[in-house]
């Protein structure tokens, strides 16, 4: 926590209207430092210092990439059953970039990566 006190000063005086300098006065409990700094908005300086670019996304931000990134293949499966069969596959979609996943991770057969048309033609095949 020592690392980000500058973070966590300006997020007390932001939101709470606390100066960090009433807990070593003794003018504030360390139990009522504790429950406001746990309860800082998720897009507070403190929690970004401590959980990086990551603690900007709340959980409807994840589920509208989801639903951007399911949509986009659902199209992409559509585009690829219904083209000529001379035309070339149409490249599979990219997912949208999410904070702190590593773009290799789409490499992982394990991992939420798109599937290629081999995939496809053994999952229907």
């Amino acid at each position: 926590m020592e690392e980000h006190a500058e973070a966590l000063e300006a997020d007390l005086l932001r939101y709470y209207g606390v100066d960090l300098l009433d807990w070593h006065r003794g003018e504030l409990s360390s139990r009522r430092l504790a429950v406001l700094i746990r309860h800082l908005p998720q897009d507070s300086a403190f929690r970004i210092a401590q959980e990086g670019e990551a603690a900007r996304w709340s959980l409807t931000d994840h589920l509208l990439a989801a639903t951007v990134d399911h949509l986009a293949i659902a199209n992409w499966m559509f585009a690829s059953v219904n083209r000529d069969e001379d035309e070339p596959a149409p490249e599979p979609p990219q997912p949208v970039p999410r904070p702190g996943v590593d773009e290799d991770a789409s490499d992982d057969p394990g991992g939420d990566s798109t599937p290629g048309p081999a995939e496809l033609a053994r999952f229907f095949g």
